[in-house]
């Protein structure tokens, strides 16, 4: 039976691997548990371990110090030195992020690649450009590749930017959209409660005439906003429905009608 061949992986596999990071984490609270250790372990110079907060100086400190928990058992040494590798990983990560934000400040303030090079320990402006974008890439967050983090390249990191910004735009023009909707609802649900002396004062429409009564003064949260949005819509429905069994208009005033034709022309059919 012939041997079936495996495939190559792809070159680009490595670069494609969902990242594992450990992201957000109550450092503190980690350093409280390795200052319990230490207590338990009768660490004679715990008192001068820095504050939990302090996460850095308290690691170096737990580090230079590991020899005191000689005295506890193997799987509390074991627990001691896992927390501080995840605190270091941590601690890590975090200096990505705040690395690429002091880049991106540097670049606001017109430096060059060849004034960053020493600071990212390269030679050269390429060499600095090619550091600031890996660290980039460990960093920015691109929706369309569904967890997989960006490959190390530029050329990932400028289209990933490309396509972030064109999503924040898209939700900006949604955002001021719906912000223009909500301006042009506010002042025809004050007209039809204002004027709904003229409008049918049975069955549903009354019902939901009063809910845009009940929400209109205080409409100010996105859930209100959407709630007045789909009693006004009601509204109109329900007068459409009641116009279509009548043979005049339903509304009795002008100004009735004026504040259902404004409601209407929101909400077409």
């Amino acid at each position: 039976m012939p041997t079936k061949q495996r495939k190559a992986p792809k070159r680009t596999s490595p670069l494609l691997r969902t990242p594992l990071r450990i992201g957000t984490l109550d450092a503190p609270a980690v350093i409280g548990e390795l200052r319990d250790l230490h207590e338990k372990a009768e660490d004679p110079d715990v008192g001068a371990m820095p504050d939990d907060d302090e996460v850095y100086r308290a690691l170096l400190y737990t580090e230079t110090h590991a020899a005191a928990l000689k005295t506890m058992s193997e799987e509390a040494r074991r627990s001691a030195a896992i927390k501080r590798v995840m605190l270091w990983e941590y601690l890590r990560e975090q200096a990505e992020i705040h690395q690429v934000q002091a880049i991106e400040a540097a670049r606001a303030a017109n430096a060059e690649w060849t004034q960053l090079a020493p600071a990212l320990a390269v030679s050269g402006k390429s060499g600095a450009y090619q550091k600031a974008q890996r660290l980039k890439a460990l960093t920015l967050t691109d929706e369309s590749l569904n967890g997989r983090t960006l490959r190390r390249t530029p050329e990932a990191v400028l289209a990933a930017e490309g396509r972030i910004a064109a999503r924040t735009a898209e939700q900006q023009r949604a955002q001021k959209t719906a912000q223009r909707r909500h301006e042009a609802l506010m002042p025809v649900a004050h007209h039809l409660i204002e004027h709904r002396a003229g409008l049918p004062d049975s069955g549903n429409v009354a019902y939901w005439l009063d809910e845009v009564a009940a929400v209109l003064p205080h409409c100010e949260t996105p859930t209100q906003i959407v709630s007045l949005r789909t009693y006004v819509a009601a509204v109109v429905r329900e007068l459409r429905k009641a116009e279509s069994h009548e043979p005049r208009p339903i509304a009795t005033t002008d100004s009735a009608r004026l504040a259902y034709a404004a409601a209407a022309e929101l909400f077409p059919g």
